[in-house]
């Protein structure tokens, strides 16, 4: 498993990080084979949220056997649903990231949790209380280092002067989509990805560590088709670029889906990279990717959707 430095916490993890948000779904049992294959192949690192159903409470009892090298990531403030899941009611204030905390300290079992994200953004609060609040969390010991996931690098960069100006802890860390298929809108309500040139840019030139979630673009390059993959990826260019990874995959003894995801850990803004492995054998998949390596010229090829 490679690892790389993660600042905030003075310590490594796993450049794969291990994703729950199917878990509810799963069960218990395929879960827990999950969690024990990763701990190991040497993975240190979990990634959950509030918003994730019952996902909390099944990774809490699992982290009790993972020994003290276990990394939790969890997430705060998503957006709730009102008028039968017609309009959001967004949650991004200290009020709810507190009572969300608290909630996922009790599930998890824990009395600190490593990394605390913001589910989601509401570019209407000022940043200066949410900022606050996260400084105050982090004097009590409740949470170590905290980011943002789903947030602008605009978004990021006024965090940032707002820390600056008041003394406060930033924002350490930041988790935004990014796949070699490129979305058409975003999958679900709010989300934010890196896929586009000027957000690269952006996380390169300040060395933000960018953790990215659905690398696969949500199964469409882990060849799923179920009705649980949005249609968002499914473009003449996506499919030319699944192509490419199926032909080079073939080329280097590797599949598809390796390609894929050893596409966005080269690039040189990804840090981390959220996965989702529904079976053990995915998750070795997953792994031995890591030591699939592309040649600048490859990475660029690839990303071509023309025919």
């Amino acid at each position: 498993m490679q690892t790389r430095r993660f600042e905030p916490l003075g310590r490594d993890l796993s450049r794969l990080v291990l994703g729950t948000a199917a878990w509810t779904r799963r069960g218990r049992r395929a879960a827990r084979s999950l969690a024990e294959t990763w701990l190991e192949r040497g993975g240190n690192a979990f990634d959950t949220a509030r918003a994730y159903g019952q996902a909390e409470s099944v990774l809490g009892p699992l982290l009790r056997g993972a020994g003290p090298d276990a990394v939790v990531i969890t997430k705060t403030g998503h957006h709730a649903r009102e008028s039968e899941g017609r309009e959001l009611r967004r949650r991004v204030t200290p009020e709810a990231i507190a009572a969300d905390l608290e909630t996922s300290l009790a599930t998890l079992g824990l009395d600190t949790v490593d990394v605390l994200l913001l589910h989601r953004d509401d570019p209407s609060v000022p940043v200066g209380p949410i900022l606050a609040a996260l400084n105050g969390h982090v004097r009590a010991g409740r949470i170590r280092s905290f980011g943002a996931s789903n947030w602008t690098p605009g978004r990021l960069e006024e965090a940032g002067r707002h820390a600056r100006e008041h003394g406060l802890e930033p924002f350490t860390s930041s988790s935004s989509q990014l796949s070699l298929a490129a979305w058409t809108e975003p999958p679900w309500p709010e989300c934010v990805t890196a896929r586009d040139r000027e957000s690269l840019a952006w996380y390169e030139q300040t060395g933000m560590p960018l953790i990215a979630w659905s690398p696969l673009g949500v199964g469409y390059h882990a060849g799923l088709a179920d009705a649980g993959v949005p249609p968002v990826f499914d473009t003449p260019a996506n499919a030319e670029r699944r192509r490419r990874a199926a032909e080079l995959g073939a080329r280097l003894g590797a599949t598809a889906t390796q390609v894929a995801l050893a596409w966005v850990l080269h690039q040189p803004a990804c840090d981390y990279a959220v996965v989702g492995p529904r079976t053990v054998a995915e998750l070795h998949e997953a792994v031995e990717a890591l030591d699939l390596e592309l040649t600048p010229q490859e990475a660029a090829w690839l990303d071509r959707g023309d025919a």
